[in-house]
């Protein structure tokens, strides 16, 4: 215990002296110096000298290489290039108006087959093409048979129109088909089609006429018949 007591006796002013010289040397406070009111800044000493900016370097002149002309090798793969440009454009071309051409025969036959299909009677008419187009052929080489002997011309119109006759009459239906689908194609000739309708209407009319003749003519008949047969009565009954 005394041996402490006197080691802090000894440490004690060392340690006071240490303490006053850290404040000394280490304030906590920082001292600024105030500057001079009125002071200005520094000019440079170099003030009056202006640089003067570079100027770029022109680039040197460079060489121009002369073209260089093309090799025969270069000029044979464009010809070739040339070439295999204008046989591709032949080529579609030709392979465009084949597929054109295939296309229109293609819609041609369709149109054939649609066309011969409308032709036909329905099934629900009971009308059959088989037997009534063997009576028809059979009407016109019958009429061809009766005109063997006249002129070209009687020899051309009986057997057609006996047959067109026997068609109307054995096939009604076959035959008003027919007659629709020519009207058609005559209606784009504006000149064929005004001939048909006036000869149509000239037939028809020719047709009516005489069949008002014949009904008056059936009509006269009939009343000359029963007229005579009154008399024929009367004079029976006037014999007994």
């Amino acid at each position: 215990m005394a041996s402490r007591f006197v080691l802090r006796q000894r440490l004690a002013p060392a340690a006071a002296t240490a303490f006053v010289a850290g404040l000394t040397l280490f304030p906590k406070t920082a001292l600024h110096a105030e500057a001079p009111e009125g002071s200005e800044p520094k000019k440079p000493i170099y003030d009056d000298y202006d640089v003067e900016p570079s100027s770029p370097s022109t680039p040197s002149s460079q060489t121009e290489v002369p073209a260089k002309s093309p090799t025969p090798t270069d000029r044979l793969a464009k010809q070739i290039g040339k070439t295999r440009l204008f046989l591709y454009g032949h080529v579609s071309a030709a392979e465009n108006k084949i597929n054109e051409i295939m296309d229109s025969a293609f819609n041609l036959e369709s149109s054939f087959v649609s066309t011969v299909a409308s032709l036909a009677p329905p099934p629900q008419s009971g009308e059959k093409l088989m037997p009534g187009s063997l009576y028809v052929l059979v009407a016109a080489m019958t009429g061809s048979i009766v005109t063997r002997n006249r002129n070209i011309v009687l020899r051309a119109a009986l057997p057609l129109a006996v047959g067109i006759g026997a068609g109307w009459v054995v096939l009604p239906i076959t035959m008003r088909n027919i007659s629709d689908l020519l009207w058609k194609y005559e209606e784009r000739f504006p000149a064929i089609a005004d001939g048909h309708i006036r000869t149509r209407e000239g037939i028809e009319k020719a047709w009516s006429m005489a069949k008002l003749h014949s009904q008056l003519a059936v009509n006269a008949v009939d009343e000359k018949v029963t007229s005579g047969r009154e008399a024929v009565e009367g004079w029976v009954k006037k014999g007994k």
